[in-house]
């Protein structure tokens, strides 16, 4: 009996979306080669996200214990060595990477280290450490993610001037950081920074922090920085940065100048894709950028985009979904695109923001009759045993059919409730449904029922 060949899937960067895909893609019976050119997990997830977030849990147990005496308990210091922290980072990716490796090669998926690039439509070329390496695909899946963005006007020098890569390996905390860009990345690393002793200024190029949030959401983290001695400076586009033996300048376009020891850059990313070859693969792209279909198809059918190259959702949480879709479109198998309307997502801040769903105005501007309910978590007997009594929460519902359609939560622990109004809006439950569940008591998931009501 004539078995038929197995389809031969090559994958060009081994980030969430990569890693995913391969490991489905293989589980699904393709043979696969995975092409990674630094580490496996991706760079931007183990050198940006993972180490972010290690160092905002350093920066919130630090947080935790200068707080304790409301606790009823003394604690005297509570620094932080910056060496230690730089460790655990590493322990955590490298386990981390070390992990997807073991599953990729349990799966018989091929590795190889070394950049790709396509030659024709089903043809590319692996170059690695040992040479080229000759490959030839039926399918293929480009997800090489991105690096920070670096504007014409800096110039980053990895000690003065730094990209958020080089965030994680400072030996001792900046004496006074500028960070210029006040969107996710920017209000983490305030967080951060100043949660290490560090004086910190923010430049806002609008009039408040997370410019695509709701304004209430803003205001709380604004009061947070605030109250930490943060500087927010509003209205000011950066436009260039000196550096001297002693620290740094930032020019603004309105003539101020802000000095510092560092300068932080976190105005967003670049697609990793000017070395691809996509033009001889058929693939087009419009400044970087992979244009794709609903099924993460790019203009060469058999060729699939993901993750922080087609300009979607920069989230680690959508790539790996789009890689396990994708992974079961190409091999034949029927899925549902991706609403990205539903999309969970955080900002590891003090307080935590968590959303889900379209944004208030957005539901507004669409046309729809909203029903928008809010808790603050001041009302919340688990949040004041904590010590944690700032932010909300806001739950929005249809007033006709009584669907969740979306939420917002500023408080302790947003990053994991916001789950809890995730299923309901992929499920489409009524707010009834969520009213009526008996939660813990005493408990920070009671907001979401009460502010449900």
């Amino acid at each position: 009996m004539h078995e038929e060949p197995r389809p031969r899937f090559l994958i060009i960067g081994a980030g969430p979306a990569g890693s995913m895909a391969a490991t489905v893609a293989a589980a699904l019976g393709a043979d696969v080669t995975l092409v990674e050119s630094s580490i496996i997990g991706g760079a931007a997830h183990l050198w940006d996200c993972i180490p972010s977030k290690a160092m905002v849990a350093a920066s919130h147990r630090k947080l935790s214990v200068l707080d304790a005496d409301k606790l009823g308990y003394v604690v005297e210091g509570g620094g932080i060595d910056l060496d230690r922290l730089s460790d655990r980072i590493d322990e955590v990716s490298g386990d981390l990477s070390r992990n997807s490796t073991e599953i990729l090669e349990d799966q018989g998926v091929r590795m190889l280290k070394g950049r790709a690039h396509f030659t024709s439509a089903h043809d590319a070329v692996a170059v690695t450490a040992e040479g080229e390496v000759h490959l030839e695909f039926d399918l293929a899946l480009v997800s090489t993610g991105s690096d920070p963005r670096i504007p014409d006007w800096a110039e980053v020098d990895g000690e003065r001037v730094l990209t958020t890569r080089h965030a994680y390996d400072l030996h001792e905390p900046p004496s006074h950081i500028v960070i210029i860009g006040s969107g996710v990345t920017g209000v983490e690393f305030v967080n951060i920074f100043s949660s290490l002793g560090s004086e910190v200024t923010l430049l806002v190029s609008r009039q408040q922090v997370l410019p695509h949030r709701d304004p209430e959401v803003a205001a709380v983290i604004e009061e947070d920085f605030l109250e930490r001695n943060v500087n927010l400076l509003k209205g000011a586009r950066a436009i260039g940065i000196d550096t001297s033996e002693h620290g740094i300048t930032v020019s603004v376009g309105d003539g101020r100048r802000i000095d510092g020891s560092h300068a932080l850059l976190a105005i967003g990313s670049v697609p990793n894709t000017a070395e691809l070859g996509l033009d001889a693969a058929g693939v087009k792209a419009e400044h970087g950028y992979i244009g794709v279909d609903e099924y993460q198809r790019t203009s060469a059918g058999h060729i699939y985009a993901a993750g922080d190259v087609t300009g979607q959702m920069p989230l680690s949480s959508v790539a790996a979904m789009q890689g396990r879709k994708i992974a079961r479109h190409a091999l034949g198998f029927q899925v549902t695109p991706i609403d990205y309307s539903k999309v969970a997502q955080a900002v590891f801040t003090e307080p935590e923001i968590a959303s889900v769903g379209l944004e208030e105005a957005e539901i507004i501007a669409a046309g729809r009759r909203i029903r928008t309910t809010k808790v603050p978590f001041a009302a919340n007997s688990r949040a004041l045993i904590q010590g944690k009594p700032r932010g909300f929460v806001k739950v929005f519902s249809d007033p006709a059919t009584h669907e969740i359609l979306g939420g917002t939560i500023v408080g302790y622990r947003a990053s994991e409730l916001i789950g809890i109004l995730a299923l309901a809006v992929q499920g489409r439950v009524r707010v009834e449904a969520l009213v009526e569940t008996l939660m813990v008591h005493p408990s920070l998931s009671e907001s979401l029922t009460e502010a449900a009501d």
